[in-house]
């Protein structure tokens, strides 16, 4: 099989994804209708900061999804589809069962707490639906993928690489992204967490991920080449939809921009994240166990600082700092104690 060194720029994608994900989430907390999608909510809400979240939430979890695709690929040039299905379970099902059985619930305990409920044990994907959605795209597409990998050179993988590799080929994963966008009709388009939406955007992105990092390097000098057109697109129709446009965007401008988004992150991180360093070495591995906690963090932060009188900003700064500490500090013990670690997602050394 074709070997590829280490992809940086991937590694950097997913630590930046999971970031932005705490950032969102926290700005959640400070918008008036954060308590509708259950968050414990700000005294004094931050109303201005959800522009630039909004412009974020159109491609943030799609990129997470492309980039899970793009894992797959170097996953199997190590390992059979079958190998791939066993790691995959106790890298992603072991955790995904494990939050939906503590994690959630003790954030939801939290919740529950800080709006004097009954404490009631809730069992939920919550959060953690994202694990659930990658695991059904391993099961369904990995004999496919391994199908694509033993035959590189030749039949559908060859043309799929040299499709891949053109500007018209770059239209079909927008035309597939837009179709689904309309024919499902989500309302609103940013709504991932357990709906329909959400499972077919992320299948087709975890797709088109794969086969991204299929095409090779030819695909990768397609999208660097031309980033800037794809940047001033996604930006242009973010400009448009928040400033120009009087009525709520429709299903497939917003597609597309997130498509423009995303080529536009792949491209830039390609140029810009090349070379390995000892941050990323750490934040690469902290970044699942931090996903994985930081609704807990969120939530103690949000119930212990809401009630500060100090302006939304600062309370949003303390409540981050409360949120990495709390979530980095976990990492550090949770990759101490051997039987921790695969509850987390992490390997066992």
């Amino acid at each position: 099989m074709q070997n590829i060194d280490r992809r940086y720029d991937i590694d950097w994608l997913r630590v930046i994804a999971i970031g932005l994900l705490v950032i969102y989430h926290i700005a959640i907390a400070f918008q008036p209708w954060g308590g509708m999608i259950g968050f414990i909510t700000a005294k004094n809400f931050w109303t201005d900061i959800w522009l630039p979240m909004s412009m974020l939430n159109v491609w943030r979890i799609p990129l997470l999804f492309y980039v899970s695709g793009m894992g797959v690929f170097f996953a199997l040039q190590r390992r059979t589809w079958q190998a791939l299905m066993a790691e995959r379970s106790k890298r992603i099902l072991i955790p995904y069962i494990f939050g939906i059985l503590v994690i959630v619930p003790l954030h939801l305990l939290i919740w529950r707490m800080h709006y004097q409920m009954n404490l009631v044990y809730s069992p939920s994907p919550g959060h953690l639906w994202f694990l659930g959605n990658i695991f059904a795209y391993v099961l369904m597409l990995s004999p496919l993928f391994y199908y694509l990998m033993k035959n590189q050179e030749k039949g559908v993988a060859l043309w799929l690489k040299k499709l891949l590799s053109s500007p018209f080929g770059l239209l079909i994963p927008a035309l597939v992204l837009v179709a689904e966008a309309e024919i499902v009709n989500p309302r609103p388009f940013e709504l991932y967490a357990m709906t329909w939406h959400g499972f077919f955007l992320g299948l087709f992105a975890f797709f088109f991920g794969f086969c991204f990092v299929f095409a090779g390097l030819p695909f990768r000098k397609l999208i660097e080449r031309w980033w800037f057109i794809w940047f001033l697109l996604a930006v242009g129709s973010f400009v448009y939809r928040s400033f120009i446009l009087k009525s709520p965007a429709e299903n497939w401008l917003l597609s597309l921009e997130s498509y423009m988004w995303v080529l536009s992150m792949l491209a830039l991180a390609g140029m810009l994240f090349t070379k390995p360093s000892k941050l990323l070495s750490y934040l690469s591995q902290a970044a699942y166990p931090v996903y994985i906690l930081h609704m807990i963090f969120l939530y103690l932060a949000s119930h212990l600082l809401f009630n500060l009188e100090l302006p939304p900003p600062v309370i949003f700064l303390l409540v981050l700092i409360f949120t990495l500490a709390g979530c980095f500090l976990s990492f550090e013990l949770i990759k101490k104690i051997k039987f921790l670690r695969p509850l987390f997602g992490l390997k066992m050394d």
